[in-house]
């Protein structure tokens, strides 16, 4: 029987809810046609070795021109590289030093910015900027302790609109955004660890101030196999998105290398993940020689003050958050959804007002997304209308009694669709309401003070004082 073994390390790029890292451009994208088209085209260069990198030599034997759209706003001279860099973004670096502290790692205090060659054509300078932050980190796992080797704070790249055999078009709204880049050892041993070490540091990332969405986070998978005890090499699979297709790839990927290293044929390269779980080529593994100093920036110095700030501010993991809300006696659906909704300090804010934790868990989740669904509005548009101050000003008026809580659903949905939200909470004095709750009980006979309530409530569209009709009912119905 052989004997297979894995070493397996994770690399998870994460884009950061800051502004770009280098200049004063907002970190946002774009769906409008550009503003300008820019073209290029990119040469190798070697690097401080002086050898050219062979994933750099693979690429530019591909010969491809590179146009570039911009926008005004959002992309400056320094994503077209006609200036130099500005000093790095500090709440981009704040918010990387928090992840490296979650992550437990120590801070290099002094570190140099550097240059990575990349001839793609996703960066219109030729290369990536990219600083080593932290190092020597960790996370416990159920099979054990697994190494955070290093966090690096880096440019996100342009991303691609179009391409063909010879032209690429990419944007550059994405160039500059933030990224960290978390690499572990090599320290797991199967594909269940594998799983389990990227939910983790998914948890850690979005405690902190990271973009949400499809794209913000890259993940990708180092593997080794040993069959029977004859190690090949390395294989950087690229573009593992989901927790759940982790296990599947390193599990497909073991079983292409185990014959290739029986064949003495295991090739140190880089490959795509496809859903399902195979692998395909990309291009050779790149090496040191593609990385230089970065000439137009000083060192960077993460001084004690810096760190103490990150610390002072410091997240606290979304599965202790989710805990507290739990204590609330929120149900598991409702704690979801918030944390999915990222509406857990909105709860926090409102339970403050009015201490009904389902009622305002229920207010940020599921009364919002019905609105969305029932009025076709979006969900920006929706959070726009019904802000945490609106939210409160309708609890207030629960609390006071001007309305009931059952009408809260339906004056959330009149202020989106443009009701002030004074009046949507104003109940009107109706003349002889008692005579007329009167009338309804005499016509319907035997019912509950509640069905009573919902009657009324329907009768006068929600305009009367909830409390009012309840205690005239109450008067009433016995």
């Amino acid at each position: 029987m052989e004997k297979i073994e894995i070493r397996c390390g994770l690399e998870c790029h994460q884009q950061l809810d800051t502004g770009k890292l280098f200049c004063n451009c907002l970190g946002i994208l774009r769906k409008d046609e550009p503003d300008y088209i820019v073209e290029r085209k990119l040469h190798t260069i070697a690097g401080e070795t002086g050898e050219v990198d062979e994933a750099v030599k693979f690429e530019a034997g591909r010969d491809r021109n590179f146009v570039y759209q911009g926008y005004y706003d959002n992309c400056c001279l320094v994503e077209l590289d006609e200036c130099p860099p500005y000093e790095i973004n500090s709440e981009a670096l704040k918010v990387a030093l928090q992840i490296s502290l979650l992550l437990n790692c120590e801070i290099i205090p002094y570190t140099q910015i550097m240059r990575k060659t990349v001839i793609d054509g996703s960066n219109t300078s030729g290369f990536q900027r990219t600083v080593l932050i932290a190092k020597n980190g960790w996370i416990e796992t159920s099979d054990g302790r697994v190494g955070i080797q290093s966090i690096d704070l880096e440019e996100d790249a342009a991303r691609i609109i179009s391409q063909e055999e010879n032209k690429v078009i990419y944007r550059l709204d994405r160039l500059g955004i933030p990224l960290v880049e978390i690499a572990t050892a090599p320290d797991i041993r199967n594909p269940a660890e594998a799983k389990e070490v990227a939910l983790i540091i998914g948890d850690i990332l979005r405690s902190c101030k990271v973009k949400r969405g499809l794209g913000t986070i890259r993940q990708d998978v180092n593997l080794t196999v040993s069959v029977d005890g004859k190690w090949g090499k390395r294989i950087e699979i690229k573009g593992v998105q989901e927790p759940g297709l982790i296990i599947k790839t390193i599990e497909t990927e073991t079983k292409r290398q185990e014959d290739l290293i029986k064949k003495g044929k295991s090739q140190a390269e880089v490959r795509k993940a496809e859903e399902s779980g195979e692998t395909i080529f990309l291009r050779p593994m790149p090496g040191g020689a593609r990385m230089y100093p970065e000439t137009d920036l000083p060192l960077l110095h993460i001084s004690r003050e810096i760190i103490n700030n990150a610390k002072k501010e410091l997240p606290k993991l979304r599965s202790e958050i989710k805990d507290e809300l739990r204590k609330h006696g929120l149900n598991e659906e409702i704690v979801k959804l918030l944390s999915e909704e990222n509406k857990i300090s909105d709860f926090q804010e409102l339970i403050k007002v009015y201490n009904k934790p389902d009622l305002i868990g229920k207010m940020l989740t599921i009364w919002m997304k019905d609105i969305e669904n029932k009025l076709n509005k979006n969900k920006k548009d929706i959070n726009n209308k019904l802000t945490i101050d609106i939210l409160e000003t309708i609890l207030q008026a629960a609390q006071s009694g001007k309305i009931l809580e059952n009408d809260i659903p339906n004056i959330m949905k009149e202020i989106v669709e443009g009701k002030r939200v004074e009046e949507a909470v104003r109940r009107e004095k109706i003349e002889n309401l008692e005579e007329e709750i009167l009338k309804l009980i005499k016509e319907k006979p035997g019912l509950s003070k509640n069905a009573y309530m919902g009657l009324v409530m329907a009768r006068f569209k929600g305009k009367v004082n909830g409390k009012e009709v309840a205690e005239i009912i109450s008067k009433l119905a016995k």
